[in-house]
């Protein structure tokens, strides 16, 4: 499942406050930073088993409530602060619902089994000729 805009838009709670940094005089008069909230528990558009898989994956970004917040102040205006939130909130979702490939575990080759061999042999040899040379002292 991939969200696109508009999907969801209906459910995000987008608030604005004063942003820091770069600005001038516009910083302290304008709202332009954008928090972005999803209250993953209380929407209508996803089923049980898409809100775990949320709940699961977005553990450490959840508020107590289970509300997913996203903040934007890099732009100096509050539209393009909300078109970034949006963008970091859809990769987010998104990507909690990529399905990663199982491993499948494999055998090493016979050519890299003979080289790793080889290799300890050759080691083996330059420990014992260091044992022989301390033994003649």
């Amino acid at each position: 499942m991939y969200f696109k805009p508009p999907y969801l838009l209906t459910e995000f709670v987008f608030k604005t406050s004063r942003s820091g940094g770069k600005g001038g005089q516009n910083v302290n008069k304008v709202s332009t930073k954008v928090l972005l909230e999803f209250p993953i528990l209380s929407s209508q558009l996803l089923n049980e088993e898409e809100k775990s898989i949320l709940l699961e994956n977005l553990v450490g970004k959840l508020t107590k409530d289970s509300v997913l917040q996203i903040v934007a102040q890099e732009e100096r205006s509050q539209l393009a602060n909300k078109e970034i939130a949006l963008k970091k909130m859809y990769a987010l979702l998104n990507k909690c619902f990529i399905v990663k490939k199982k491993r499948k575990p494999t055998n090493p080759s016979k050519p890299s089994v003979e080289k790793r061999l080889q290799g300890k042999k050759r080691d083996a040899k330059i420990k014992q000729s260091r044992k022989i040379n301390i033994d003649d002292e």
